[in-house]
């Protein structure tokens, strides 16, 4: 898998590249991760990327030249381009499952006030992380590029992604280690029985125990479906 993120600030990926699970992907060949400043691809003398509003208003907005000129640069047959955008389709696990399976994405972080509206044309999908307002799309770009690595084959243990909460439109059950007491707080006594069928209908229930009390519009979702 190929992921291209464009971005302003590709410092800001130097950590997230360089640890941990996404690291080891890379080192194995599992995924190839380049962060791209949009700005070599201006063609102003200054590098400039955006300008003032039409209409007048707050803030500047990310210019079309030189971020349309990335993706086109960038984009092959089997390429997907997103766009972080606080007004794109909310991120779900159901759709990080779906583009682990694309083989090129291409992620445009977005910064200041934002786009131009007609750089909307030239990419297949807006994706959201919530309903709230970052500076930027770096963080939003991580995060969902986090979240579809790790479900890539031999990234990490796969049972790891099976019980994950959102899998099953279901909250995670509760896990613990040892010790078994820990300044009174118990572990609960089936998970060491060693009765397997027993701590799967333990982890079961307390499953859709939390998931009410947390997060029933997920129950919704489930009958609706």
């Amino acid at each position: 898998m190929k992921i291209d993120i464009l971005t302003l600030f590709p410092a800001m990926f130097t950590g997230f590249l360089s640890e941990s699970i996404i690291k080891r992907a890379i080192d194995k060949g599992l995924v190839t991760i380049n962060i791209i400043d949009f700005r070599t691809y201006s063609l102003d003398k200054h590098k400039k990327v955006d300008d003032t509003p039409y209409g007048g208003g707050a803030g500047m907005v990310l210019m079309c030249e030189p971020v349309v000129r990335a993706i086109e640069d960038l984009k092959k047959e089997d390429s997907l381009v997103i766009l972080t955008c606080p007004q794109g389709k909310t991120f779900k696990e159901s759709m990080a499952q779906e583009l682990k399976n694309i083989n090129h994405l291409i992620i445009v972080c977005g910064h200041y006030e934002g786009y131009d509206e007609r750089i909307r044309e030239f990419v297949d999908l807006e994706i959201s992380i919530g309903d709230f307002v970052l500076t930027g799309g770096e963080i939003p770009a991580m995060a969902i590029t986090d979240s579809i690595v790790r479900l890539l084959p031999g990234a990490i243990n796969e049972l790891s992604t099976t019980a994950d909460s959102f899998t099953s439109n279901l909250l995670d059950y509760p896990t613990y280690t040892k010790p078994a007491n820990f300044r009174g707080l118990e572990v609960p006594e089936v998970l060491l029985s060693g009765n397997h069928q027993k701590i799967q209908e333990y982890r079961q229930k307390e499953q859709l125990k939390r998931t009410k009390e947390r997060r029933p519009d997920l129950l919704k979702e489930i009958h609706n479906d």
